[in-house]
């Protein structure tokens, strides 16, 4: 029996979404995917990639392969006027002739099918590995997020930046190779938690990717400024720990440009003018639209 604390893997999700999951296993991952937003999102993912790979083969390949109504009707034809015309013995070959044929080319579109799907794959693996140098973002697939349980009280008796949490160095290794990177300077990532550690996040390697320090509009200081602002907000009773908890997790930039209002990050360290203009702004945002 599943534990409801594991989620399941990229494969059973796969393997459920096709109908392919063994039937003892589909009550245990739908129940769970019921508890579990992340893995709600994931299966949304998966089922995204099966029904863009079905649109890419229907508008790539289908206009390429010849149209079969008329081949199978003059098949059809020929195989009837062969069946008048020879003897009774040869009535069985022919029929299994055309059972041959069906299974030949039956085969032969599998063939071209599966070629499809794996360049489609490569190419996607090559664009994952790519996009996670400078990725601002993660990766949902691999640090959806992850929360332990903790009171508010717990999370508002210390400071937010007194919340340190040092990720081992075997944990880092791991979040690399994860990710694709290798040989990466010391000083150009920071291994980041995506739900903070003040803010209940876990030390669990869903909860990590490779955040730029440098070399990006939005950096891992820039994610300091948004960390605190949501800390001093659920303790100061404007949010609950649940709503800066998904927000982190869903997306932090686009938390970051809605609670500071603004479209780019704002200059200097994280409470000396984040905070301050978030405070001031928020009364005039829906008159500013920011």
């Amino acid at each position: 029996m599943r534990n409801e604390n594991t989620h399941p893997s990229d494969q059973e999700l796969l393997m459920r979404a096709d109908g392919e999951l063994p039937r003892g296993a589909v009550a245990a991952v739908d129940a769970h995917l019921t508890a579990c937003w992340n893995c709600r999102a994931r299966m949304a993912e998966v089922e995204a990639k099966i029904a863009e790979f079905v649109r890419v083969r229907r508008e790539g390949l289908d206009p390429t392969l010849p149209p079969s109504a008329g081949s199978r009707a003059m098949l059809a034809a020929q195989m009837a006027e062969l069946s008048k015309a020879a003897p009774r013995r040869m009535r069985w070959k022919t029929a299994s002739f055309f059972a041959d044929w069906r299974f030949t080319a039956a085969c032969a579109v599998a063939v071209v099918l599966l070629a499809v799907a794996l360049a489609g794959l490569k190419r996607e693996n090559q664009v994952a590995v790519a996009s996670a140098y400078g990725a601002e973002l993660p990766d949902r697939r691999l640090t959806p997020g992850a929360t332990r349980q903790v009171a508010i009280g717990e999370i508002c008796a210390v400071n937010h930046e007194d919340v340190v949490s040092l990720v081992p160095d075997t944990v880092r290794h791991e979040v690399f190779q994860e990710y694709g990177i290798r040989n990466a300077p010391a000083d150009k990532y920071e291994v980041d938690y995506l739900i903070a550690p003040g803010l209940g996040g876990a030390e669990d390697i869903r909860n990590l990717w490779p955040e730029p320090r440098f070399d990006a509009t939005w950096s891992s200081f820039v994610k300091d400024q948004l960390e605190e602002y949501l800390h001093e907000s659920v303790c100061g009773g404007k949010l609950s720990l649940q709503t800066a908890q998904n927000d982190e997790a869903r997306d932090w930039i686009a938390a970051y440009q809605k609670y500071f209002h603004t479209r780019e990050p704002l200059a200097g360290d994280s409470k000396a003018s984040a905070q301050r203009a978030a405070w001031i702004l928020e009364p005039w945002a829906s008159v500013l639209k920011l």
